[in-house]
């Protein structure tokens, strides 16, 4: 269990939490008048993220939390709370009525969360009691997933090579008895052209890391990540400014290890392959060259138009390996495009996909779970943008409709029908509080799709 969670305390703060309608109505519960007078004094409206607190009173007595929750629509509200309050114990005793319980373990842990590993003096993180371990077995599995991810995203990229993404899919596969194939060197050429164009300039490497686990009599699920661990832009160099947080390119690879590591610790009943295309895109004499044409794995040719559209090549080759079996469901998550984050900003993630009927059930798990994801379409006329004279396909082409065009381009190499792009940012500006970092986008959407699609 995360540090930010007990299932023992001898004298937690009490914390009661109202939506501001609740509050406005005074639907305040056992809410003593002291406190409730106290509360009104500090001009407490339960607006989202407000805290009051009512100190102890004696010995033995715990002191009293009051919490808004605003409108009950931010899942992680609770962030606020986790990030802001002191070290201690927290028992949370009231809820708006119409609040899932689930969303207080995501918001929780989200805001509790610390990334330390590099400072020589840290400290604690305020804990919730949480007597009921069974019942909310999952959601504290889905924290640590999600604390794991965001541990990898934030680690530096001298730290998080791609040799360290093998590192841990390696302790990942030993973990649960999973078969681990690496294919690097000569044998990454002849099988992934694409990759190994991408991450030959580097010093680690470049390689294709598939784990798979499960019967092979089951449902296949297939997850693939973009696990650029560094991108400078290659030749077509990025500008200081927007290479500054290249190392959380490989984010994608750690939402898809974060997903896989559930699948397998809730012994879901699939046939599951894991696919990391691992590179560091650098410059060297060993670059890739704007205008190069270099054949794929599947056989299209594709022409170099931007070495800084380098993710969508490497996610080509995976997702030609990932159609050679009969998957019934490929998803691929990749910090692609800034222009997903111009059109729908920071905190949705845009999914495209023609399975109608995949759509319609990413898009209930969405509601479920409060994590905000948004259809983007797959507007064929705009292929036109893709097209090269001289070889099968360019690799980028205008500025316009920039997440279509890379949705697009990895769609030709996909050969199934249930299939979902994510194009995450897997970041975060200042939030609930918390500096900026890594960020889970998507994946509680996802994780309530998969558990939903392969029940037991």
């Amino acid at each position: 269990m995360l540090s930010a969670f007990t299932s023992t305390s001898e004298n937690p703060s009490k914390l009661y939490a109202f939506s501001v309608d609740e509050w406005k109505a005074g639907e305040v519960g056992e809410l003593g008048v002291e406190v409730l007078s106290f509360a009104k004094s500090q001009g407490f409206k339960a607006a989202v993220g407000e805290i009051v607190v009512f100190p102890s009173t004696g010995e033995g007595v715990a002191e009293v939390i009051l919490f808004g929750l605003g409108d009950v629509s931010d899942s992680l509200a609770f962030a606020y709370a986790s990030a802001n309050l002191p070290e201690g114990d927290y028992e949370i005793v009231a809820t708006p009525k119409d609040w899932n319980s689930v969303w207080t373990i995501a918001g929780w842990a989200d805001g509790a969360y610390r990334f330390d590993r590099y400072l020589s003096k840290t400290n604690g993180v305020p804990r919730l009691l949480i007597t009921a371990q069974e019942e909310f077995s999952e959601p504290l599995k889905e924290a640590a997933a999600i604390a794991w991810l965001r541990d990898l995203v934030n680690t530096p990229a001298n730290d998080m090579g791609p040799s360290h993404i093998e590192a841990e899919i390696t302790r990942l596969a030993e973990r649960f008895r999973a078969k681990l194939t690496v294919t690097r060197g000569d044998d990454l050429l002849a099988q992934f052209p694409l990759v190994f164009a991408v991450g030959k300039a580097a010093s680690e490497e470049p390689r294709v890391l598939e784990l798979e686990w499960g019967s092979d009599s089951a449902p296949e699920l297939t997850l693939i990540g973009k696990g650029v661990t560094f991108d400078t832009g290659g030749l077509d160099l990025k500008p200081s400014q927007g290479m500054r947080h290249m190392k959380k390119d490989m984010g994608g690879s750690a939402h898809v290890m974060a997903l896989a590591s559930l699948v397998m610790e809730c012994d879901l009943p699939v046939k599951l392959r894991l696919i990391v295309p691992a590179v560091e895109n650098a410059i060297s004499s060993y670059s890739f060259r704007p205008g190069d044409i270099i054949k794929s794995a599947k056989g299209i040719t594709v022409e170099i138009d931007n070495t800084d559209a380098e993710g969508r090549l490497i996610l080509a080759d995976a997702l030609h390996l990932a159609s050679q079996n009969t998957s019934d469901l490929i998803i691929d998550f990749a910090t692609l495009t800034g222009a997903a984050r111009i059109a729908l900003g920071a905190d949705i993630a845009p999914f495209y996909t023609d399975d109608e009927d995949l759509a319609a059930q990413i898009q209930k798990s969405a509601k479920e779970t409060g994590d905000p994801v948004w259809r983007m379409p797959l507007w064929r006329p705009y292929l036109k943008e893709l097209e090269s004279s001289i070889a099968d396909t360019a690799n980028s082409g205008s500025r316009l409709a920039g997440s279509i065009t890379a949705a697009l381009f990895l769609q030709k190499f996909v050969e199934t029908t249930s299939w979902v792009h994510f194009d995450i940012w897997a970041w975060r500006e200042r939030k609930y509080g918390r500096p900026v970092g890594g960020a889970a986008c998507g994946l509680r959407t996802v994780w309530a799709l998969v558990k939903e699609r392969y029940k037991k």
